[in-house]
């Protein structure tokens, strides 16, 4: 058996764990999102502010989804004007390892993937 198949297939799922966690932490925005409350609890505005190009929906959206999925909490201050904070959980702090290894894996690989692609388009 292969480390692969270790890995995604022993459960006899298909693989279908590791996609559907895969789908939610490799979209666009979560590990940016991920990133940025790895400095600590933030506001909403505050979060919109760190990520560049993200719009207020999609922070929504996201936020949502990783609070489903016990990556992020959600604290709500009864203030006015109302407060509400985010912030990683134990479960979402210990994503920023293995996403910390990725981003340098792409750092470090960018150029070679860049020379591939021109060669591969022909440029």
């Amino acid at each position: 058996m292969t480390q692969y198949e270790h890995t995604c297939m022993i459960r006899g799922d298909g693989g279908s764990t590791v996609r559907a966690v895969l789908d939610r932490i490799c979209d666009k925005w979560t590990l940016l999102v991920v990133a940025t409350l790895d400095e600590g609890r933030l506001r909403f505005g505050e979060l919109h502010r760190h990520i560049p190009g993200i719009s207020q929906r999609m922070l929504t959206l996201t936020l949502r989804n990783l609070q489903r999925d016990g990556l992020v909490s959600r604290t709500a201050h009864a203030e006015v004007p109302p407060r509400v904070e985010y912030a990683l959980t134990d479960l979402g702090r210990s994503l920023i390892p293995p996403a910390l290894a990725l981003a340098g894996w792409a750092v470090e690989h960018n150029a070679r993937i860049q020379a591939s692609r021109a060669a591969y388009d022909g440029g």
